[in-house]
């Protein structure tokens, strides 16, 4: 798929939405970068499996399929067409100082990229110390040893009374700074509907399974 088949809107969007690493409602879309997703170019995005959108309310909101973060990540080594304007050829070479580092460093975009706290709040901070806390204990009472794989439905199930997007916040900012292992159920098929139901999504990829040493 070439860079060209999508608009400049398209393409700050998709990147919008790669930085933010969440669902993002239209109304917020606008506020972040003075654009929406709507009509025609939200029906390419979709058809093209970059960008998953439902109704929320009255406006869409979207998120980056596994495609759509495939595409970003290579976007970033991309060159800028023969049409883009000297604010795209600027952009396109940090994408690829920032490419460059990421291949150098053995990381991916999902290693780094994740949803934004968004506070600075003392409480909050002691809220999430908390939290992060009883999910290495919950982890410790359920893993036989000291690395051994448990599922995430497992341990969701030790933390009662935690609402859903603390403790997705809490596991997230615990992978991001490598506190803790996520990876995907190899076999799918061995997957439950609460197991796909209690898994995490991080870089595009739905995790199942998680260690801590």
């Amino acid at each position: 798929m070439s860079r060209d088949d999508l608009t400049v809107r398209q393409r700050a969007v998709l990147f919008a939405l790669l930085g933010e690493a969440r669902q993002v409602a239209n109304p917020e879309l606008e506020r972040l970068i003075g654009v929406r997703l709507d009509g025609a170019e939200r029906r390419d995005l979709n058809d093209r499996k970059l960008v998953e959108s439902t109704k929320v309310g009255r406006a869409f909101a979207h998120e980056l399929t596994d495609k759509g973060w495939r595409w970003c990540n290579q976007e970033l080594a991309a060159t800028p067409s023969e049409r883009a304007t000297g604010l795209e050829r600027a952009h396109y070479r940090v994408f690829g100082l920032f490419a460059r580092y990421l291949n150098a460093a053995g990381l991916s975009l999902a290693d780094i990229v994740r949803p934004a706290n968004g506070t600075d709040n003392v409480a909050e901070a002691d809220n999430e110390a908390d939290l992060t806390a009883c999910i290495e204990a919950g982890y410790r009472s359920l893993a036989p040893g000291s690395g051994e794989f448990v599922s995430l439905r497992e341990l969701r199930l030790q933390l009662p009374g935690r609402p859903r997007p603390d403790v997705d916040a809490a596991l997230t900012t615990m992978f991001t700074t490598q506190r803790i292992n996520l990876i995907p159920q190899s076999n799918q098929r061995a997957l439950s509907d609460a197991d796909r139901a209690a898994a995490l999504r991080i870089g595009g990829e739905y995790k199942h399974l998680i260690s801590i040493e």
